[in-house]
Parts: C-alpha cells; structure tokens; sequence
C-alpha cells in the first residue's frame, strides 16, 4: 500500500479550510453545514486561545 501524499486524511473528498488559530487543516463537519461560510477555528479550544503565529509546516 501506498503511503498517501496528503497529510490530512479525506477519503470523501470534503471541503478543507486552514483554522485562523492555529493553521491546521480542517475537513467539513455535518454540524457546520448550515454555516461553512462562517467557521473559521477548528475547535472551541482555538476559537478561545488568542491569536498565534500560524504554523508553517
């Protein structure tokens, strides 16, 4: 088996975006359907935390 090239696993290929908090990625989740325009922090845990520089790797 292959080893994949992409970091973030998405067998569904879901829509991705980069937390503002901490620069992870992040797939869609069914809880923000109504709202995907607006998410922007992967977690409670990021939305809380002050800014930080975003990681580069």
């Amino acid at each position: 088996m292959k080893p994949q090239k992409n970091p973030l696993r998405n067998p569904h290929n879901l829509p991705v975006k980069t937390c503002e908090a901490c620069g992870r990625p992040y797939t869609w989740r069914r809880k923000w359907a109504l709202n995907w325009d607006e998410v922007r922090y992967c977690s409670d845990a990021c939305r809380a935390a002050p800014k930080k520089p975003k990681r580069t790797t």
